[in-house]
């Protein structure tokens, strides 16, 4: 896939890792497996590492560069890796920063600057500063993964560049390491010394020298990224690089994608947190009006003017995560999609004053013609839901299926406003003319818009990209803009820097890069020399991309379809022609845009939160799934790339929490790939005793409540240590947890579990209320009082319970006459299977299920749940097992308890008469229930407690997920999500009701804090009157 590496360098590559683990405290990579996971960044290219090096310490980083520089070899910092143009992939020493690299050196409020290590994450800063009222205003919409240090090599820009300017103007200093290892000190030339004044002498003599070729080339639009800033001692930029004209060497640094020098620290000019913010939302019945109307809009003062079009609003409103909010900014949902919207923010001191301004926006749309086209959003919260779906605007255009994809390289060139709707049209023009069509969204404000047309790089892409690039070249000097105005150069624009300023200044550019790097091993190939951007020997998807053909265990035909690139309609499920069925293109959806390594409320990466492993995320597991399926790693059970040690290894941690499958914009399903390895690798090397004592226990169970002692006995490992110690050492059950508590007395033995049995037409009766309640294993055999909870809140709110029962059930007991080995004694979802890799053993449990509960679902009843696990797989895994229209029909009906009681409350049909609540009450949300949305369903329904005020915990995974929790191996790693923020929250809050859905979650909740977690139906139950 990639261009070997010369005998010299694998030598050289051995020494390279022996030195760094000598004399560095750092973490030294070199398989492939994690090589290639540092391969990509966000753009369409891969090239293999060297070597990866994980620094502890700023004298790692210096040693790492001595060492690189003895032994030749090229040297890349990453921050994020989220570079839309490949500027941090290359086949070098590859330095990340993130995982250590990331404090703050010194912080002065006020005086208005803090200085940073290049690996801090932009949201964790303004997080930081937020207390005393400042922040970092470049607010790249990568801002939850994006570092300081990659935004200043990349020169970013943000959504509210029109008022704060670009990265840039936003930086005051950085100290760096040079090719000689020293560190200069890069800020105001005029108090300059040492190395840093010597190299900014010689700028400044290039400068002077080519002033007038500078003069006409330089574009004079805000947002020109392209080569290195030569023009710093002659700005030609619309907006000085500094307020009272002095000359930063700093700028020169800024930009320069690491070619120049390591970044050790980044002094930046900070902003005051605007106290009040307001929203107009423009909705436009044509794309060019939009576009001409930004001109106009511009003179009201606004701090940001965002485009989304209509292609991108259609696929917002089409991901759960998203439809809501950008509903929100419509004139009328109902009606037909506007081509176009306008997100114009106003901000400032005070709030009056902006009401004013989105007065004057509605005034001004009136007198250009579209009177009634703005939705007022003052409300912030409003406001912050779609500024988060603006941001995820270019991963939402990336979640098309098939080989097509929007592609990267043209994507932010910037024209003069007043040429922005012309020069769209144009380049739309120039689309359809190949065969494709581009998606709009961005910065309107400066213009600068993100636009990617579709193409398929494994087969005509490469062509086709070469050739739109050509005409929209021509579109951008015949407006007078910049071909590079945001994304940086990288692979994809750095030929055009030659096109852009001519052969004079591209030489000067070469100078400084030799003044700086004589031996060029900083980050080569970038902005200097660079390759063609179509050089097929840099594609992740070459034409030469091959997927080692394999069956997977589940149905993947949804993601096996191709796109048509100008409807982007997909043709029929498993017919897009993957030797994998479908799986490769599952995970080739990720286009590495690095959403996983967020740290926000939300649940998506809880194995990366904890470890800021690379190969811990999301994305790391789909590039080394990717590099398996398509034969790029060094397998040696060729026959099983899904069951490798490759493989094993970056699942480890995953949890399968689904949230990746909710919060990935492009919906990379890692829960469902985990079963696919699991499935193959435990085929490869069998299952242990904890395997099968975890998958079986819906079938044991009833054995062991039934047999009188036997429980009580089975409980005293949790008082014994020598026994947990024991079992630690036989199944690897870690010692430190309790398990849950056996009982003689379980759900199934005593008389309710018999009498609500019902047939489908007497369940549903002539009032229709009738629902069909599961008794899973969890809450059948050891938590039966939320089972008795549930139907006393479902019969006190009037509604008829069954319960399916297999004993009961005479078509189930003819079908388990004619199967030797039933999977469960009670009707179960099979996901205790599921967790082990047993598919066949989960589709004949699940299959079992399914068809007791078809007739109730075809007939409208609701199938309830409370285990949000067992629930949930009614409506996921269930729909990819083969399972036909049945399984369709269920999912249909399944929902947990608090999402059908929110429902009937909203619809007015619930009378439920509860007493009001005398303790606060903390809700923790199952991972299960946030992927699907049923968490506010949950705090919905608390609120008809009187005086609950219900409390959401913000917090990511518990830990537990399922056994995960209980695994020796995983116990410390499960403790450290808990802790990140669960077990914190719940333990300021001593006197509180803590309600916990996830049977797991419970447990963790106990375990860590010595309290009582209870289930939503038993505090319901609780406080009926």
């Amino acid at each position: 896939m990639n261009k070997p590496l010369s005998k010299e360098l694998v030598m050289d590559t051995t020494m390279l890792a022996k030195r760094l683990r000598q004399e560095t405290s750092g973490e030294v990579m070199t398989d492939i497996a994690s090589r290639g996971r540092y391969a990509t960044d966000a753009s369409i290219y891969q090239a293999m590492p060297v070597a990866v090096f994980i620094p502890k310490t700023a004298q790692d980083i210096a040693s790492a560069i001595q060492i690189a520089a003895e032994l030749k070899v090229p040297v890349l910092p990453r921050g994020g890796g989220t570079s839309q143009c490949g500027q941090t992939t290359g086949t070098a020493l590859v330095i990340d920063n993130t995982k250590y690299f990331r404090n703050i050196l010194d912080l002065n409020v006020d005086k208005g600057y803090v200085e940073v290590e290049p690996g801090m994450v932009l949201d964790h800063l303004n997080g930081s500063l937020k207390q005393h009222g400042l922040w970092y205003p470049v607010d790249v919409s990568t801002a939850a993964q994006a570092t300081i240090g990659g935004m200043a090599g990349n020169n970013s820009c943000g959504s509210r560049s029109i008022a704060y300017g670009n990265m840039v103007h936003n930086v005051l200093g950085i100290d760096a390491w040079l090719a000689d290892g020293q560190v200069a000190q890069f800020g105001n030339y005029a108090n300059s010394s040492g190395a840093a004044k010597q190299l900014g002498d010689f700028v400044k003599d290039l400068a002077h020298t080519l002033r007038p070729e500078i003069e006409a080339h330089f574009p004079k639009v805000l947002r020109r990224v392209a080569g290195y800033n030569l023009d710093i001692f002659h700005p030609q930029s619309e907006l000085p690089y500094t307020q009272d004209g002095s000359v930063n060497l700093a700028h020169l640094l800024v930009g320069s994608e690491g070619t120049l020098a390591y970044f050790k620290s980044l002094k930046l000019q900070l902003a005051p947190l605007p106290k009040h913010k307001v929203l107009g939302i423009v909705n436009f019945a044509s794309f060019y009006k939009a576009m001409d109307s930004a001109q106009h809009i511009v003179k009201l003062g606004p701090t940001a003017v965002e485009l989304v079009d209509r292609t991108m609003i259609d696929l917002a409103r089409s991901n759960p995560s998203f439809k809501k909010t950008i509903e929100t900014s419509l004139i009328d949902p109902s009606a037909q999609t506007p081509e176009a919207i306008l997100l114009v923010e106003f901000s400032g001191e005070s709030h009056a004053p902006l009401l004013e301004k989105l007065r004057a926006l509605q005034e001004l749309m009136g007198d250009l013609g579209l009177p009634g086209s703005v939705v007022a959003m003052p409300d912030a919260g409003l406001q912050k839901n779609l500024w988060e779906v603006r941001k995820a605007g270019l991963n939402i255009m990336m979640s098309l299926k098939g080989d097509g994809k929007p592609v990267s390289f043209i994507e932010d060139c910037a024209v003069p406003l007043e040429s922005l709707a012309e020069y769209t049209q144009a380049l739309t023009d120039v689309f359809s003319k190949y065969g494709s069509r581009g998606t709009w969204y961005a910065h309107a404000s400066v213009g600068t818009l993100h636009v990617r047309p579709i193409l398929d790089m494994r087969r005509d892409g490469a062509q086709k990209m070469r050739a739109i690039a050509e005409e929209a070249s021509a579109l951008v000097r015949k407006y007078k803009g910049a071909y590079s105005g945001e994304h940086g150069d990288g692979l994809c624009r750095g030929e055009w820097i030659s096109w852009q300023f001519g052969p004079k200044i591209t030489e000067a550019l070469a100078q400084i890069k030799q003044a700086f790097d004589p031996n060029g091993l900083f980050n080569p190939g970038k902005i200097i020399n660079p390759p063609k951007m179509d050089d097929a020997s840099n594609f992740r998807f070459p034409p030469s991309y091959k997927v080692i053909p394999l069956q997977p265990a589940l149905d993947w035909s949804a993601w096996n379809v191709q796109n048509n690139p100008v409807t982007e309609a997909t043709t029929a499920p498993g017919t897009g022609g993957d030797p994998a069925q479908g799986l490769a293109k599952a995970v080739e959806m990720c286009n590495n845009n690095g959403h996983c390594r967020k740290f926000d409320a939300d649940v998506m990466c809880p194995s990366y939160r904890v470890t800021r492993d690379e190969k811990h995320l999301t994305r790391g597991r789909a590039n080394t799934l990717r590099l398996a399926l398509s034969n790029q790693l060094d397998i040696h059970d060729e026959s099983s790339p899904l069951g490798s040690d490759a493989i094993k290894e970056v699942m480890d941690l995953c949890v399968s929490c689904k949230a990746c499958r909710r919060e990935c914009p492009t919906g990379v399903d890692m829960a469902k790939m985990k079963i696919e390895f699991l499935a193959a690798y435990k085929k490869r090397v069998g299952h242990s005793l904890r395997d099968l004592a975890v998958a079986y226990l819906p079938k044991y169970a009833a054995t062991i409540s039934s047999i009188p002692l036997l429980p009580a006995l089975l409980n005293l490992r949790n008082h014994i240590k020598p026994i947990a110690k024991l079992q630690e050492w036989v199944m690897g059950i870690s010692a430190q947890r309790s398990l849950p508590i056996w009982k003689n007395n379980n759900f199934w033995n005593q008389k309710k579990a018999s009498s609500h049995q019902s047939s489908p037409s007497q369940l549903l009766g002539e009032d229709g209320k009738g629902v069909v309640l599961l008794a899973d294993t969890f809450n059948a055999y050891f938590e039966d009082e939320n089972l008795q909870s549930a139907i006393k809140v479902l019969e006190a709110a009037g509604y008829r319970v069954h319960i399916p029962h297999k004993s009961k059930d005479k078509n189930e007991s003819k079908i388990n006459l004619s199967t030797k080995n039933s999977c469960s004694r009670e009707f179960c979802c099979g996901r205790t299977y599921l967790a082990a890799g047993m598919v066949d053993e989960a589709k004949a449990t699940l299959g079992e299920l399914i068809n007791h509960l078809a007739p109730y679902a075809e007939m409208g009843i609701p199938i309830i749940g409370l285990e949000p696990s067992c629930l949930f797989t009614l409506r996921d895994e269930a729909l990819v097992m083969g399972l036909g229209e049945s399984a369709i029909a269920v999912s249909k009906q399944a929902q947990l308890l608090e999402e059908f009681l929110a429902k009937e409350a909203k619809s007015g049909k619930l009378t439920l008469k509860l007493k009001p609540a005398t303790q606060e009450v903390l809700f923790h949300g199952h991972c299960h229930q946030k992927s699907f949305a049923a968490v506010t369903p949950a705090l919905e329904l608390l609120k008809f407690i009187p005086n609950a005020q219900p409390k959401l915990i913000e917090s990511s995974c518990c830990g537990m997920a399922g056994s995960f929790g209980y695994e020796a191996e995983h116990i410390e790693v499960s403790k450290q999500m808990a802790e990140a923020s669960l077990l914190p929250s719940i333990r300021k809050s001593p006197d509180s009701w803590v309600v916990a859905d996830g049977t797991s979650c419970r447990h963790q909740i106990a375990d860590g804090t010595n309290r009582e977690a209870v289930h939503i139906a038993k505090i319901l139950a609780a406080h009926l009157q």
